[in-house]
């Protein structure tokens, strides 16, 4: 049941005009070479990330300061590439608080 829940939760999400104009973005900032919204690719799950950071306030900064240094170890030893200043500041911001919402 829980399972079934969140499986139509995401699809609601993953339909409505925001969600599919942060994923248009996360395309083009090259994010979804290594990433999706369900399944581990090369880095995590971003539903994956949101469960691990959900009520954690202070994993918002960290993680807008890893997207645009890049950094490893969190989850695995693959790197993930700094993308500032090739994607915005305010992309990076928008595409962060997008995985940490769903």
């Amino acid at each position: 049941m829980k399972k079934h829940l969140l499986i139509t939760s995401l699809v609601l999400i993953m339909a409505s005009p925001i969600a599919s104009a942060n994923l248009e973005l996360a395309k083009k900032s090259g994010c979804l070479a290594c990433h999706s919204v369900e399944k581990k690719v090369v880095g995590p799950a971003w539903k994956d990330v949101a469960a691990k950071y959900k009520g954690n306030a202070e994993m918002r900064a960290k993680l807008l300061n890893k997207v645009k240094t890049g950094g490893k170890g969190n989850w695995g030893q693959v790197p993930m590439p700094p993308y500032s200043p090739r994607v915005s500041d305010a992309d990076i911001e928008t595409l962060v608080d997008f995985v940490l919402n769903l």
